[in-house]
């Protein structure tokens, strides 16, 4: 073989070997470098990872499950007057004095009918010590005024059993019966007759 064809055969892997070590040691920088990007994100915009997104979550949720709030302690009673019916909630702690959702004074704009309510918390001289929350329906004004002062005087009860002389004795417990009479036939009311006429 002639010499220049030798030389040729030699140099080329020669060459070879030399660029393989090259390409691997570039290889690996690359690496490294996105590597780097990965771990430190930009300070303007940097990105959280998908999972410690969701695992910070899940440790706050775990926080608010871990201390549920306690629910006020209350006593709660039932009113009545003709057919009116009163839910009376009696909260230990001070606040609103609420019917239906609004103020007893914006419900009750008459001051028989606010004295009516507040009688029997007068009576123990424990106004505007509780928070008080009422459902009322049926009836009329006056009715539901008195179904909720039976009420309220049956949660004082069950808050102190010490207060039950006091309020039978205003009249406060007893369930009033009294109620319109119905209407019978042959008669214009429960009682009233026609005029009687003679001929």
């Amino acid at each position: 073989m002639p010499k220049a064809i030798k030389k040729k055969i030699e140099s080329k892997p020669v060459e070879k070997e030399a660029e393989t070590p090259k390409k691997k040691v570039e290889e690996k920088e690359n690496k490294i470098k996105t590597a780097v990007k990965v771990k430190k994100p930009s300070k303007q915009g940097a990105e959280v990872p998908a999972q410690e997104i969701s695992s910070g979550f899940s440790e706050h949720k775990t926080d608010k499950a871990e201390k549920p709030k306690k629910p006020e302690r209350y006593f709660e009673a039932v009113g009545r007057r003709k057919t009116a019916v009163a839910r009376v909630r009696l909260f230990t702690r001070p606040g609103d004095f609420t019917v239906n959702g609004r103020l007893y004074s914006l419900y009750f704009p008459t001051l028989t009918l606010q004295q009516i309510i507040e009688d029997s918390l007068k009576k123990m001289k424990l106004l505007g010590r509780f928070r008080v929350s009422i459902k009322v329906s049926g009836g009329g004004t006056h009715a539901q005024a008195e179904a909720i002062r039976h009420g309220l005087a049956r949660c004082l009860v069950k808050f102190n059993p010490d207060f039950r002389k006091r309020l039978r004795r205003a009249g406060y417990i007893t369930r009033d019966p009294r109620a319109k009479e119905r209407k019978k036939f042959g008669l214009k009311k429960a009682r009233k007759a026609p005029q009687w006429a003679k001929r």
